[in-house]
């Protein structure tokens, strides 16, 4: 399978690029950037090779600033985007992030007409809803990471607090990418038992392990410069998750018109069994009336941000 990632110069773009080298199930890893970037692409190909040589793993890398040399890929991965700073929200680079978003989402259209885009670049709500319509595919092949990476960031830090393996915690966070993500802790379990029923969940502090995952990213770039491992990661487990059809359900970011408590024409993270045509089905999500009321106030949000960076573009 083929997988362009557009922004592969970028710290996220590369990262993402090189785990994705890593998944035996991707042949052909094409790296995209402009035109002034490509000697920096072509050094990253070339030390990807070595680690590959190194890895005895047979992958071919393009680097290219041609967009042409996207057709045909599977999978197609937009980073690219201007970066935000310790102080800046994810909403601070909306406006300059959506242009550029549109007008890849327009270039994959034109040359890989099949494949399905995987939106990272933020704020990944709206992007993906800018990505769905300057695009013109269909909703089940535009998806964002979304809650993704929250979510697997949320279990780490339950499995730390019960000491419990991370493998063995179930949880979601839904909603925005963003200040307002919701928990679902009604649903959250350990091991099939509800993590309400474990002595532990006496000291366990919800507000604050909300508030870390909120500002994990924040805190990794105010530490260097910008979050990688934990996205590319994520990138590529979503990637291979699609390529294998495993039928997995993951959180992310796709259009919603209804499904989930009749929120519609907007773009938030819910729960989404993935295939190989990219979301086959949005999960149906039963919630508290708090959460209920968050993923509200979440969608509002987003649904009115989303609205006015529309206006902006043609």
């Amino acid at each position: 399978m083929k997988v362009s990632v557009i922004g592969a110069s970028g710290r996220v773009g590369k990262a993402a690029a090189f785990s994705l080298a890593e998944e035996s199930v991707v042949s052909e890893v094409v790296l995209l950037s402009r035109e002034k970037s490509l000697g920096q692409v072509q050094g990253e190909a070339l030390d990807m090779n070595d680690a590959m040589a190194a890895k005895d793993i047979r992958v071919s890398i393009t680097p290219t600033s041609n967009f042409e040399d996207m057709a045909d890929s599977k999978i197609v991965v937009i980073t690219a985007g201007v970066p935000r700073t310790p102080e800046m929200t994810r909403m601070d680079v909306a406006v300059p992030n959506a242009k550029i978003v549109a007008e890849y989402a327009r270039l994959v259209a034109k040359y890989a007409p099949e494949s399905i885009i995987l939106v990272i670049t933020n704020p990944v709500d709206i992007m993906t809803y800018v990505a769905y319509k300057a695009s013109g595919f269909p909703r089940s092949r535009v998806i964002g990471l979304g809650n993704h990476l929250d979510s697997l960031r949320l279990k780490n830090l339950i499995a730390k607090h019960f000491n419990i393996h991370v493998s063995e915690i179930h949880t979601r966070i839904i909603g925005e990418h963003g200040d307002n993500m919701v928990l679902l802790l009604s649903s959250t379990s350990i091991g099939g038992i509800l993590v309400k029923d474990f002595p532990q969940y006496q000291s366990f502090d919800v507000e604050s392990i909300v508030d870390k995952v909120k500002n994990a990213g924040s805190y990794v770039i105010n530490k260097k410069g910008a979050t990688e491992y934990g996205p590319a990661f994520a990138i590529s487990n979503t990637v291979k998750t699609i390529i294998n059809d495993e039928k997995r359900i993951l959180t992310l970011t796709t259009y919603l018109d209804g499904e989930i408590y009749g929120v519609g024409d907007v773009c938030l993270g819910v729960p989404v069994k993935l295939g190989i045509n990219g979301v086959e089905r949005i999960i149906g999500v039963k919630m508290s009336d708090k959460e209920l009321e968050d993923f509200t106030k979440a969608a509002k949000t987003v649904k009115k941000a989303k609205d006015k960076i529309m206006a902006t573009l043609k």
